[in-house]
């Protein structure tokens, strides 16, 4: 895989831009707090961000709570289970128009696939008493998570995430130095990936020419905002 695929124009990571196009300001999220006239911090989360911050949850409850908690394995099968449908449906409502107008519904369907495949596999190992998945559950994990990574990042053109996709594999090598804390690991490496990623601007590929679903003037719009970040970037 050439390295030429990536836009390297931009930095890996750098802060949130502000100058958002059409299908980043749909369902926007704005958290300010301010008192008086004293701004003391003002976030924005588009959908894609939203996914990042219910996915790094959900990672952090389930693994950690498989570390820390005395409950049962099956109710934790049925629970976690449940939990992962409903983050999967969710994330099919957050990125839907997002994904269809950036023309990436494959990266969506590859993420659907790869959290199925984990819920089965779980599910599996736990009412079956496969020892062997039982054993190697955060490696199966981080595994389908390194998998999803690299190919968001080949499909986004993003170093940051494909960069993502190759920490998750070598914390399967990882895992064998924590001892019996491999949950816990686990649970932590996953959500401190999809945190950073939620309040971070990561890179990816220069704006498309013809994007899906948008009349003349949003492409328009999209187009000055393009240029007011390249002014950005450029100061």
């Amino acid at each position: 895989m050439s390295l030429s695929i990536f836009n390297s124009a931009q930095p890996i990571l750098r802060r949130k831009q502000q100058a958002l196009d059409i299908q980043d300001r749909k369902g926007l999220l704005n958290i300010k707090l301010q008192i008086n006239d004293q701004t003391l911090f003002s976030l924005s989360y588009t959908r894609i961000d939203q996914a990042f911050i219910l996915w790094g949850l959900i990672a952090g409850i389930i693994f950690i709570t498989g570390q820390l908690a005395p409950i049962s394995w099956t109710t934790q099968a049925i629970v976690w289970s449940i939990l992962t449908v409903i983050g999967t449906l969710a994330t099919v409502v957050l990125t839907q128009f997002w994904v269809k107008v950036e023309r990436l519904q494959w990266v969506l369907y590859c993420w659907i696939t790869l959290m199925l495949l984990g819920v089965v596999l779980t599910d599996l190992g736990i009412f079956q008493g496969w020892v062997e998945i039982l054993i190697h559950l955060p490696h199966i994990w981080l595994g389908l998570s390194a998998i999803g990574y690299l190919f968001t990042g080949v499909g986004l053109r993003s170093r940051a995430l494909t960069v993502a996709g190759i920490v998750h594999l070598v914390s399967i090598a990882f895992l064998n130095y924590v001892g019996s804390w491999q949950f816990l690991t686990t649970g932590l490496i996953m959500a401190a990936n999809l945190l950073i990623f939620a309040d971070n601007q990561w890179d990816m590929r220069p704006p498309i020419e013809n994007y899906a679903l948008l009349n003349e003037e949003q492409k328009r719009f999209n187009q000055r905002q393009f240029q007011l970040r390249q002014v950005d970037f450029n100061r």
